[in-house]
């Protein structure tokens, strides 16, 4: 189970996530908090990734959009033991399209005792006390 042990190369693993009305709320959160990602590995699903790549400037490993397999290589990710942080920027007020890979995730996360947030407060302050 992941206990937020740094990765092989002493770099927290952390994955940033984000349903399609959160994306611009992912992309401002990640500007104000770019340096302290810069230190860390990051890999992001589909457009969340490739916008967090371009509009911020991280290096972040981009994987499948979430619907089209993203979440599952992220929960495949926590059950090896390959992250150790999820910010997954969450929209309360719509309907998701792809809620069971949701869940399925979240409950990944929550079985592997992975650090998890889901709003701007939890992650801002997850990656203050990195």
């Amino acid at each position: 189970m992941s206990n937020g042990s740094d990765g092989p190369n002493g770099r927290k693993r952390v994955a940033l996530v984000a349903h399609d009305q959160m994306k611009d709320t992912m992309v401002e959160w990640a500007k104000s908090h770019k340096t302290a990602l810069s230190t860390m590995k990051l890999f992001g699903t589909g457009t969340t990734g490739g916008r967090i790549a371009d509009e911020v400037g991280l290096s972040i490993t981009r994987l499948k959009s979430g619907p089209l397999g993203g979440d599952a290589q992220i929960g495949a990710m926590i059950a090896e033991g390959k992250l150790d942080t999820l910010i997954f920027f969450i929209d309360p007020l719509s309907a998701l399209p792809h809620d069971v890979d949701v869940k399925s995730l979240l409950r990944l996360a929550t079985l592997y005792n992975t650090v998890l947030a889901i709003n701007e407060a939890t992650a801002s302050k997850v990656i203050s006390e990195v």
